[in-house]
């Protein structure tokens, strides 16, 4: 495996200082990852901290190589792209990559140079942060790809996270506000990146539980909502047109939901509703052509594309990707590296912006209701 220096800080890990601190400065302390140095990660981070309105309510330090973000810097500026803050102004906690892996990168490919880059950004951000030295983690894209290469066998930062956090129940929640009604788009997906034959095998009336305690607890913690109403999907065309297109509903997913009814009966959970028609209403909210009221406060997708297509399909660039379940926040844009347009200067930084954005709020909402 290759090895990434960087410039050591000591960290006391019982020393709560940073959190007395950030309660009374009530500025978020955020860790923001590079992600994998040959995609566009630099530059939607470039992008996005050249915009004052993303900035002015956080202190961020980004984990990364300088030398990267310097050469992005440069190559886009060649490009005519002007809409860069200038590495030198940003608070850096320098991974120096050395030469032998600096040669390796290559803009717009990811292999195993980069691979590790990306592993050692992240794994920096989570030591310090388990640490109290930030409230928060905003990561730019990695490439499973490239970690496997580097010889780093995860399915994506979320299970190194987990992992390495000892969190056992965690979950993918994908955020998205409206630009054009300020409505706010939730949704958790029940399985994550697994093959979809093995999707029907994979949910169990455990796993859902489980998926819905993340639910619940993450929108009463981190959005205040106390009594969210919550829609929950069939798995089958028609949820399964009572047997006629698949047993599961009739086998174990109402019976389960009917007894979730009666032990949360202060929530409304409404499903299992038909694949095919449960994005309606939010389609409808989101461009206003129907009251956002009539929309759920979130969506709970049984697979990675029942509910990803939707809400790629309505804000592909501002969904924001959040880790639920961990001990402190995480988010990330909801897009990948782009290697096809790295280093151009035509990366769109909306997703990022919203990133840390979201972040932000996330930690104003923990503060609030750890010390309210």
């Amino acid at each position: 495996m290759l090895r990434i220096k960087h410039k050591s800080i000591p960290i006391d890990p019982l020393d709560k200082t940073a959190i007395a601190t950030s309660k009374e400065s009530k500025r978020p302390r955020l860790a923001l990852t590079l992600g994998d140095p040959a995609g566009i990660g630099s530059e939607v981070i470039l992008k996005a901290l050249a915009d004052p309105q993303v900035t002015q309510n956080c202190d961020i330090t980004v984990i990364g190589s300088k030398s990267q973000l310097l050469k992005i810097y440069h190559q886009c500026q060649s490009q005519e792209c002007m809409n860069l803050v200038d590495p030198n102004k940003l608070t850096i906690l320098d991974m120096q990559l050395g030469s032998e892996v600096e040669r390796q990168i290559m803009i717009g490919t990811g292999n195993a140079a980069s691979g590790a880059a990306s592993f050692a950004y992240l794994s920096t951000a989570l030591a310090r942060t388990l640490a109290c030295e930030f409230q928060g983690i905003v990561t730019a894209p990695i490439a499973k790809s490239a970690w496997k290469a580097a010889g780093y066998n995860y399915p994506g930062q979320t299970e190194l996270l987990a992992q390495q956090s000892g969190t056992e129940r965690f979950g993918m929640l994908f955020v998205a506000r409206s630009p054009h009604t300020n409505w706010t788009l939730r949704t958790l997906l029940a399985t994550t990146h697994i093959p979809l034959r093995q999707v029907a095998d994979t949910l169990t009336p455990q796993l859902m539980a489980d998926k819905l305690d993340l639910l619940v607890e993450c929108l009463r913690q981190d959005f205040g909502l106390a009594t969210p109403r919550i829609a929950i999907a069939g798995l089958n065309p028609h949820s399964g047109e009572l047997g006629q297109l698949g047993q599961e509903e009739q086998e174990w997913l109402i019976p389960w939901l009917e007894q979730e009814r009666k032990t949360r009966s202060q929530l409304q959970l409404d499903g299992p509703i038909p694949p095919d028609t449960m994005w309606v209403k939010p389609s409808l909210a989101w461009y206003g052509s129907s009251d956002s009221s009539k929309a759920h406060d979130a969506y709970l997708a049984l697979y990675h594309d029942q509910g990803l297509i939707p809400v790629k399909q309505l804000a592909f660039d501002r969904a924001v990707n959040t880790s639920i379940g961990l001990p402190f926040i995480r988010t990330s844009p909801d897009h990948g590296t782009a290697f096809d347009i790295a280093g151009l200067g035509i990366a769109d930084a909306t997703s990022m912006k919203a990133a840390i954005q979201l972040a932000v709020e996330l930690v104003h909402q923990r503060i609030a209701t750890q010390y309210l």
